[in-house]
């Protein structure tokens, strides 16, 4: 951890809780700021709030008062859910004061080396998969998965040593407030249209998204997706190496797959068939953690053993159990039309497909493809139920089932199911309007089929 000066004595307001303000505000408590934090959640229901008053640190709770900007902080560390129409944000800003997330704070401690994953889907695949390749090294230090991916980066950043690496998920929402984070590798997945509801257009998600490489330098790296024509122009604003990455075979300057095989320049790593995660989406993932692992010179035997034993991040394309000749899976990470199309692909086997969630004014005919070329049965639960289920009529789908939720689909799946049959689920849709995260959901999934199974999920 390296030594900062720069918060002690001086007024830090951090503005809402969850993993992420917890973790910054005991890290700025600890670097000797005057730390005030902010929590919309009344203080009787709000254990985190509790904790850090035991701790010393001041809280404010049930709303976020605006006489608080008439206190002299010098940063707000904002939760990145917190939309940047936030009245105290907005205030803030007007006022001059820099408004940061909890990963610009933990870059500014972070001794070791940073590497950042950001893109629309496949950002934790690829950000396990990079940790995984770079723990194959023998030499000293050891890498950590950190950020967007559930584990705050504050606290990886204490712990991480000078030979140590941080693998940080970063997400749009967290990429609009860092001012000085600085990753030596930065990786894009891809990009696609969502979030727009908290970025206000297509324009304004990737200019957030492209803060991943606005510090970097020529000593960088900017590994990026190549089969997007849109994708290879942003790369023009890099300043660092460009390393591509393309399933397309629209390079081999890069890691790229040709011929059913995976290459890293003109080096043979391994046949694309060998990855054990399926579906053309983690092909891309698999390509991307190569390409970073052959920058930080991995070996090529330990590159293939993560990719021929790996099994899948909980809560995407994650296998679940195999009953009675169907195969379940939990794809309640998949939140986007994208995200479910993809998932879908990976199948060959008929699907009977679990899906529905907040509605954010989108409809889904865009789905309606992937639909009919992969599921045979429909279920669908939550505020876009019907949205849904009309995508699923457009595909010609004929048995399509509406339920309350996705706990409630699993037994109506069973009984629409055959042997052979792939039963998952993938909501293409938040999880907000039924379950406060896509892991509960995820979770509570598992837990339905481990009711019908009576089989316990393998950790």
């Amino acid at each position: 951890m390296e030594s900062v000066e720069q918060y002690r004595n001086q007024k830090v307001l951090v503005l809402g809780l969850a993993k992420s303000g917890m973790n910054a505000a005991r890290l700025l408590h600890k670097l000797g700021a005057f730390v005030t934090v902010n929590d919309k959640k009344d203080f009787d229901n709000n254990p985190d709030a509790q904790e850090l008053l035991s701790d010393g640190i001041k809280v404010i709770t049930g709303g976020h008062p605006l006489s608080l900007l008439d206190e002299d902080f010098k940063v707000v560390v904002k939760n990145p859910g917190i939309p940047y129409t936030n009245p105290i944000v907005a205030g803030a800003i007007e006022k001059g004061i820099p408004v940061i997330t909890e990963v610009e704070l933990a870059s500014q401690i972070l001794s070791g080396e940073l590497i950042g994953v950001t893109g629309t889907n496949g950002k934790t695949t690829t950000t396990t998969l990079i940790s995984m390749m770079l723990n194959q090294r023998q030499n000293a230090g050891k890498a950590y998965v950190a950020g967007n991916i559930g584990v705050p980066a504050s606290a990886v950043a204490q712990k991480a040593q000078a030979t140590d690496t941080m693998v940080t998920e970063l997400s749009s929402f967290m990429l609009c407030g860092i001012q000085t984070l600085h990753p030596h590798i930065a990786v894009l997945t891809n990009i696609y249209s969502t979030h727009l509801d908290y970025h206000g257009s297509r324009a304004n998600y990737i200019k957030a998204k492209m803060r991943i490489t606005m510090n970097q330098t020529a000593d960088d790296y900017f590994v990026v997706n190549w089969d997007s024509e849109e994708w290879r122009g942003l790369s023009e604003q890099s300043k660092a190496q460009v390393v591509p990455f393309s399933r397309q075979d629209k390079t081999t300057t890069g890691a790229y797959e040709k011929d059913g095989n995976l290459y890293f320049k003109d080096e043979l790593i391994m046949a694309a068939k060998d990855i054990k995660i399926p579906g053309d989406h983690n092909v891309e993932n698999a390509l991307a953690a190569i390409a970073v692992a052959k920058i930080e010179d991995v070996p090529t035997a330990g590159i293939v053993q993560v990719l021929k034993t790996f099994s899948g991040v909980r809560h995407r394309t994650q296998y679940v159990e195999t009953y009675e000749g169907r195969q379940f899976y939990n794809d309640s990470k998949a939140t986007n039309i994208v995200a479910t199309e993809m998932a879908l692909k990976g199948f060959d086997q008929p699907v009977v497909l679990l899906a529905g969630g907040l509605d954010r004014g989108n409809t889904f005919e865009k789905l309606a493809p992937a639909l009919k070329d992969h599921v045979k049965t429909l279920i669908v639960f939550g505020e876009t139920a019907q949205k849904m289920a009309d995508a699923g009529k457009l595909a010609g789908i004929k048995d399509i089932e509406f339920s309350k939720n996705c706990e409630t689909a699993v037994p109506t799946a069973w009984k629409l199911s055959a042997p052979g049959d792939v039963i998952m689920l993938s909501p293409a849709c938040a999880s907000w309007d039924q379950y406060p995260n896509f892991e509960i959901r995820g979770d509570r999934y598992i837990k339905a089929v481990e009711d019908l199974t009576g089989k316990a999920e393998e950790k």
